[in-house]
C-alpha cells in the first residue's frame, strides 16, 4: 500500500471540511460519512479523525473509544435505516483503497443478494494444517507485542 501524507489524504480533507462529504456522526475521536460507492445504500465509512494508515497504526489507548463509534454508528444504521442487521468490515493493507484507516458499516437487509464474505472461502487440508496456522498466529502474539508494525499490541493482562 503506498502510504500518503494527512495532506494528500481524501479522508483527512473529508475531515477537515475540505472535501464534501454525507456526514452522519463527528465528534472529537471519529467521523463517519456516507460512502461514494455503496455496496447498499446507507452504507457508512467511519474513520478516526487523526490520520492513522492502518488498525496497527492506532494507538492502543485510542482503539476502545474508535470502536465504540463504530458500534454506535451501526446500530444507528440498524435503526435508522430499518435494517435487520449491518455487516462491518475493515480491510487493512490489502483491498484497502484509501490508506486512512476506515471501517464499512453496511446496511443488511434478509435476502439482500450480499451472501457470506467478498472473498471465496478455503479448507485447511485436516487438523494437523488448522493446528499449525493456529499456533504460528498464537506465536506471533507474542513476537506482537514487541516487534509488531506500528503500535505493539498490549502485554496479556495477568491472570
Amino acid at each position: 500500500m503506498t502510504t500518503v501524507p494527512p495532506a494528500e489524504c481524501v479522508f483527512c480533507a473529508v475531515v477537515a471540511g475540505t472535501t464534501a462529504a454525507h456526514v452522519v456522526f463527528d465528534d472529537d475521536v471519529a467521523m463517519a460519512f456516507l460512502d461514494t460507492h455503496p455496496v447498499f445504500k446507507g452504507h457508512v465509512l467511519v474513520v478516526p479523525r487523526s490520520h492513522y494508515a492502518t488498525l496497527a497504526d492506532l494507538p492502543a489507548a485510542e482503539i476502545g473509544a474508535f470502536y465504540e463509534r463504530v458500534q454506535r454508528i451501526s446500530n444507528a444504521v440498524m435503526i435508522g435505516l430499518d435494517a435487520n442487521g449491518t455487516f462491518v468490515a475493515q480491510n487493512n493493507v490489502v483491498s484497502q483503497s484509501v490508506p486512512h484507516l476506515h471501517v464499512h458499516v453496511v446496511p443488511r437487509r434478509r435476502k439482500d443478494g450480499l451472501r457470506g464474505f467478498f472473498w471465496p472461502r478455503v479448507r485447511y487440508a485436516d487438523d494437523a494444517e488448522a493446528a499449525d496456522y493456529a499456533a504460528r498466529i498464537a506465536d506471533a502474539l507474542g513476537l506482537a507485542v514487541t516487534s509488531g508494525p506500528g503500535t505493539s499490541l498490549p502485554p496479556d493482562p495477568p491472570r
